[in-house]
């Protein structure tokens, strides 16, 4: 089944309220929402606890490929309590290039950031069978979808309308990979 923009955006938007900034209560007027109180953050608190219980499944699976690659856990925060949209991971496929993937705890997705290199392909068709045997029914995001801004969203490092579908379900950490 094909994943659509609208599809994606109810998913965003059931964890991430409109309009309202990410910020602390003391820099905001009284009365003004804080992404903190609201429905949308609460959810997104619970499915982190959800991802904290099933970590071992996470785990297991980084731990078969990085018997394979030179793999580095990006979930440690969820661990420790923060409220992650997902399990994250790197494989390293050179000294400072490295191929990231996302597992969402928002919903059955996955997406692979990949650097724009040539030994890439291989390594990303294997990441996406082991999500894929793991995690069965997940999907993979495409990129035109996925780079798509949600405009009335913010986060914790981006402002309003500067969030895409990929970093609201995969976290700010989706943005650590650039193309080389």
């Amino acid at each position: 089944m094909m994943i659509t923009r609208s599809e994606l955006l109810d998913v965003v938007y059931r964890f991430y309220p409109r309009g309202v900034r990410c910020i602390d209560r003391i820099y905001v007027p009284p009365n003004e929402p804080v992404y903190k109180d609201t429905e949308e953050h609460r959810r997104l608190v619970e499915a982190a606890s959800h991802g904290r219980a099933e970590y071992p499944t996470w785990k297991a699976m980084t731990r078969r490929l990085g018997d394979r690659y030179r793999l580095q856990n990006e979930s440690l925060s969820l661990l420790a309590g923060w409220a992650d949209p997902a399990y994250s991971a790197r494989i390293w496929l050179a000294d400072e290039t490295a191929l990231s993937f996302h597992v969402s705890l928002l919903g059955p997705y996955y997406g692979l950031h990949l650097p724009g290199m040539p030994e890439e392909e291989p390594v990303a068709r294997e990441v996406a069978r082991e999500i894929e045997s793991t995690y069965p029914g997940y999907r993979p995001i495409p990129p035109e979808l996925g780079n798509e801004l949600v405009p009335d969203v913010a986060m914790s490092v981006v402002m309003m309308g500067e969030a895409t579908i990929y970093m609201c379900l995969f976290s700010e950490v989706w943005t650590w990979v650039d193309p080389v």
